[in-house]
């Protein structure tokens, strides 16, 4: 499975970088990051390419790339404004606009709290076209004891809607 991750803005880059780096080894993994990200830090995952968000000719702005999933985590209001809006000024706005053009999962995980009306109007265009919005929310159900825990269930329940197999949190069982 090839997979594009961006990380966009500042506020949340965290929560990015451990969703890249619980992902299985055998994911190959592209990570754009950009200006506003602040640092790259290291990855642990072993399949990691990292991109310039400037470079827009990198391989994964290409559909013929052949990425099974994108996911821009955390995703600026900047970024998702220019995604609804068809703005294809970066490789992240690019990579969203291939995977909305060629049919692909499009995770966007928004960052901000409150929403605007026009966050919120942005939100609903893009998950008409089946762009999957999936802000980083508290699942008070989880049982979760820690902000690591929370975490994991966050990146756990993107996994899933991505397809990717995981046990990062606990999940009910026919027998509760």
């Amino acid at each position: 499975m090839k997979l594009v991750v961006a990380i966009t803005g500042a506020s949340g880059v965290q929560l990015g970088k451990k969703f890249v780096d619980f992902l299985p080894e055998h994911i190959d993994v592209h990570v754009i990051v950009s200006d506003n990200a602040l640092t790259v830090e290291s990855f642990e995952n072993k399949n990691v390419t990292l991109h310039s968000s400037e470079n827009i000719a990198a391989s994964v702005s290409s559909g013929s790339f052949r990425v099974h999933a994108t996911a821009i985590i955390p995703c600026s209001m900047n970024t998702l404004a220019k995604v609804a809006c068809g703005i294809s000024d970066n490789l992240a706005t690019r990579v969203a606009a291939v995977a909305i053009k060629e049919q692909k999962k499009l995770l966007l995980a928004p960052r901000e709290l409150p929403f605007s009306a026009i966050a919120l109007e942005n939100m609903q265009k893009l998950a008409t076209l089946g762009v999957i919005i999936a802000p980083p929310v508290m699942g008070y159900y989880s049982e979760s004891s820690s902000l690591e825990d929370m975490e994991k269930f966050i990146i756990g329940k993107w996994y899933d809607v991505l397809g990717i197999d995981n046990n990062l949190y606990e999940r009910w069982s026919e027998h509760e």
